[in-house]
């Protein structure tokens, strides 16, 4: 199905507390908030194994992690095997995923936050377009307010990520899609990034340093997208 590595893992980073969806996330984390009638993380992770080769996951927790880990166990429900680890601090996106790093070991993996809904046709157009040490996923028209804005060249290397960027944003930028296959090279990124304005250490600052060095392809997606990251978007989801 796909060219260069054999696809069977994917890491999903579900340990955020959802601050913006307040009540509705207080007891459980956002990727367990239902929606069409199962917990987003559930739809993720059916469409990633039905969409691609992958039957290994590692769920990353932290908020209520006893929700999703009772909800999933080992995964034989769903046909695939799950695997936890728990972010004991809350310090960011790139300390979420290094505790995947053993798991992951030698790999290449398909990356997604816990949060993000998107047509099953994405994650093998993403597995197939990979390269290297690694694709993003991107859309169009987006507030980028709200996330990064990509920037790529004509032939679809990643020339910058703005985290959340002030100001007006070039013509031509994409939003990132919060979706990634990689190599496990990232960790040796990841290990090296310093705290951000915001104070978490940032997945988006490790790429910044991939994008820099030629090695991170961007990937539009054409395809349904949606970023479940408020309670009104849950609503519209929902209704």
């Amino acid at each position: 199905m796909t060219k260069g590595p054999s696809w069977r893992k994917a890491v999903l980073l579900a340990a955020g507390k959802g601050t913006r969806m307040k009540d509705l996330a207080r007891d459980i984390p956002k990727p367990m908030l239902v929606v069409q009638g199962k917990p987003i993380l559930e739809t993720i992770l059916v469409r990633i194994r039905d969409a691609t080769t992958i039957t290994d996951f590692f769920l990353v927790t932290g908020h209520q992690a006893h929700v999703v880990e009772a909800y999933f166990g080992d995964g034989s429900r769903w046909g695939v095997s799950i695997t936890y680890g728990r972010q004991s601090i809350p310090n960011g996106t790139a300390k979420a995923l290094e505790v995947a790093r053993q798991w992951v070991n030698d790999d290449p993996f398909l990356l997604s936050y816990g949060d993000i809904l998107v047509d099953p046709t994405a994650y093998s157009e993403l597995l197939e377009a990979y390269e290297p040490e690694g694709v993003i996923a991107c859309v169009r028209n987006q507030d980028f307010s709200q996330g990064g804005a990509v920037f790529l060249d004509p032939q679809g290397k990643v020339l910058e990520i703005l985290e959340k960027p002030a100001g007006q944003i070039a013509q031509g930028a994409y939003y990132n899609a919060g979706i990634y296959a990689l190599s496990p090279a990232v960790f040796s990124l990841t290990e090296r990034v310093g705290l951000s304005p915001r104070g978490e250490y940032e997945l988006t600052d490790a790429l910044r340093v991939l994008a820099s060095s030629g090695k991170l392809k961007g990937v539009p997606l054409t395809c349904s997208w949606v970023d479940v990251r408020d309670p009104e978007t849950l609503s519209r989801l929902t209704s």
